[in-house]
This record gives structure tokens, C-alpha cells and sequence, in this order.
């Protein structure tokens, strides 16, 4: 999944009601694509929001580099 439509998601669960007044976006800007990944996930599990069809819980996804990342555990 490419880092724009991660921040495209993890803005979409910012606007949910568990993260209003409470920023979760500016920590994209220090995270590398993986960690953004997985900080999208958290964030998502937590608004209640579901994984994208294609996209099953704890998948591994390819990073930025073309490499197969690990789910963080």
C-alpha cells in the first residue's frame, strides 16, 4: 500500500469520534512506511473501523522498498 493512501486512511479515522480533539496524524511524518502501516491498523482497531477487503488484519504487505514486511507482534 503505497504512504499516500495510508495517510489517506488514518486521516478518515481521525474524523471518527474516539480521536476527536486528539491528534494522530503528525507522527506519520517521522514513521517509516511500515510503522505507518501498522500505526494506521492500531488506529483503526481502535475507532472500529474494518481492514480494507484486500487488506485482511496483521496481513504482511510490502514495504516502501518492495520487501515483504513482518507484522509487528
Amino acid at each position: 500500500m503505497t504512504r499516500l493512501a495510508l495517510l489517506e486512511r488514518l486521516k478518515a479515522a481521525q474524523r471518527m469520534p474516539k480521536y476527536q480533539g486528539r491528534d494522530i496524524t503528525t507522527i506519520s511524518a517521522i514513521l517509516s512506511n511500515h510503522a505507518l502501516a501498522r500505526h494506521v491498523e492500531v488506529c483503526e482497531q481502535a475507532a472500529g473501523i474494518a481492514a480494507p477487503p484486500d487488506e485482511p488484519p496483521g496481513k504482511s504487505r510490502p514495504d516502501d522498498t518492495g520487501r515483504t514486511a513482518r507484522p509487528m507482534s
